[in-house]
């Protein structure tokens, strides 16, 4: 008679207890925005390398919330809230954006009746050059348009938040 060992996927090792709001790693705020470094990053059911791949994202520059640090790794969550680890190197610290809702305007202009630049249907990446704190508007770029979009029509910024 044959024994068979099946070994379950290792427990990820705990992560020390994180300063609230500051990552435990880099000292930068938790949680924060990052964006994805190239077109191949794999999503990890545990902070490192012998944890399984729970799915290959295929999107530069899409936006991702870091929640966690440990070590080399994040622990991200994308906009439609699947989480996991990354490893830092995947991730790049420039700011953007992905259009949600329907299509959205790109206006030239902070304003509803400012001109039109662009439509930006959902699911389109962009970059984020500048919001101002609690401002409505934002200064983007989306496939080499720049203009404003409203803070509400894309993820990728927290409600209030300055970027820069």
């Amino acid at each position: 008679m044959a024994l068979l060992l099946i070994a379950a996927a290792p427990t990820p090792p705990p992560a020390p207890p994180p300063t609230p709001g500051k990552g435990s790693v880099t000292g930068l705020p938790l949680p924060r925005f990052a964006a994805l470094r190239s077109d191949d990053v794999n999503l990890r059911a545990g902070p490192g390398t012998r944890y399984p791949i729970s799915w290959v994202y295929k999107r530069r520059g899409l936006p991702v919330e870091i929640e966690r640090e440990f070590d080399v790794w994040r622990l991200i969550r994308d906009a439609d809230g699947t989480e996991g680890w990354v490893h830092e190197a995947t991730l790049t610290g420039r700011r953007s954006l992905l259009v949600i809702g329907g299509e959205r305007v790109l206006r030239e202009a902070p304003a509803d009746n400012a001109a039109i630049v662009a439509r930006a249907g959902p699911g389109v990446v962009g970059r984020i050059s500048h919001c101002a704190a609690d401002a409505p508007w934002c200064e983007v770029e989306i496939k080499g348009y720049h203009g404003f979009l409203p803070r509400a029509a894309f993820w990728g910024s927290f409600p209030g938040e300055a970027v820069n």
